[in-house]
């Protein structure tokens, strides 16, 4: 009587938890579903990996489990919460054991504390890796539109940009420097025109670093229209430049 009186108190200190708490555990939580589809290989992939998880568990309000702000310490006091603890704590580096790839999650599967799964991880691989770096670059300066949509061709090459930027930590680099990430823009917006079809005949001007206007003459053999100029270099300006 006495164990069912402590059961039923659990359930229903478990359940009064809100959607908002770090121990709430929706039933679809622990469906075993994965949180996202991309698996972790190791270096060449790590940044894209980290990315996608973190902003899946932030969705599920799970962020604290691998960033040390909900420990366990917190909730011995309450054995009930402790538990809960627990359970989040096992849900959790479910999810990240299985967006693993089978060489990773071999050297994983025996550990129990997701936040010391995350840090490990995120020792292991997050670093620049040369041939990497050297072959994302490759790819961002061989891109060009050949056939693609003018919007198809700019999100792939922004994307390996995006990638690319975080890989090399650049953001730490050009908040510091203004003129750097003006040169750092100006960069993408040459790479991007390079990689035009055609821009001749469009009376195209870009402003460049040191404040002059250049215009581009010929980078191809595409004719755009007007709107079709107008709207590339809105979308550049204000999705990738800024």
């Amino acid at each position: 009587m006495v164990l069912e009186r402590q059961g039923v108190i659990s359930f229903d200190l478990i359940s009064k938890l809100e959607f908002n708490d770090p121990l709430y555990l929706h039933p679809s939580d622990t469906s075993g579903a994965s949180l996202i589809t991309q698996k972790l290989k190791g270096t060449e992939n790590y940044n894209v990996w980290s990315c996608a998880m973190k902003l899946a568990l932030q969705t599920k309000n799970k962020l604290g489990f691998i960033d040390g702000t909900c420990v366990r310490y917190e909730y011995e006091d309450d054995e009930v919460l402790l538990g809960q603890w627990d359970r989040c704590n096992s849900v959790v580096l479910t999810w990240i054991l299985m967006s693993l790839s089978e060489d990773v999650y071999s050297g994983q599967i025996f550990s129990k504390n997701v936040e010391s799964v995350w840090s490990e991880l995120k020792e292991t691989y997050d670093k620049i890796d040369g041939s990497v770096t050297f072959n994302l670059y490759k790819k961002i300066n061989s891109c060009s539109q050949s056939g693609q949509s003018l919007s198809d061709y700019y999100h792939k090459l922004n994307a390996m940009w995006r990638q690319f930027d975080d890989m090399i930590k650049i953001d730490d680099m050009v908040s510091a420097n203004k003129s750097f990430q003006e040169h750092n823009q100006f960069l993408k917006l040459m790479q991007f025109l390079m990689g035009l079809v055609d821009v001749s005949d469009l009376n195209l001007t870009v402003n460049l670093p040191n404040g002059t206007v250049a215009k581009i003459l010929q980078i191809g053999n595409l004719k755009l229209s007007d709107k079709i100029q107008l709207l590339m270099c809105w979308l550049f300006h204000n999705t990738m430049l800024v």
